[in-house]
């Protein structure tokens, strides 16, 4: 499969998941997004278009492995919504298969708090 199929199956994946999942202000979408190298996670209310908390992969990861680094960038996003009084989200795992470092965000959001 050469690269441009990748990324056209992944775009598909992810209109797919979309047409379902959608964020409101009382339950926002907790969209994740995974490169080769990082995990970013951000919580987006789509009736207003507009993020609410976002966490990445932290700079300067002393060798932790990837998992690791994706459970606490779940755990660092539960924190800062409950910092913001929210509770509840729906999970928008972008097109990606629900494993390895998707799940480890997954997981890290369920329990720092998160429920969904």
């Amino acid at each position: 499969m050469d690269r441009k199929q990748k990324s056209r199956s992944l775009a598909k994946r992810h209109r797919r998941v979309r047409k379902k999942v959608t964020g409101t202000s009382e339950r926002p979408r907790l969209a994740v997004y995974r490169s080769n190298r990082n995990v970013y996670a951000q919580l987006i209310d789509d009736t207003a278009g507009r993020t609410l908390v976002a966490a990445g992969t932290p700079t300067g990861s002393n060798g932790d492995k990837p998992v690791v680094l994706a459970k606490k960038v779940g755990a660092e996003i539960a924190e800062k919504a409950k910092a913001q009084g929210i509770s509840r989200v729906v999970f928008d795992r972008g097109g990606f298969m629900y494993h390895g470092r998707i799940q480890a965000v997954a997981e890290g959001a369920r329990e720092g708090g998160l429920e969904f």
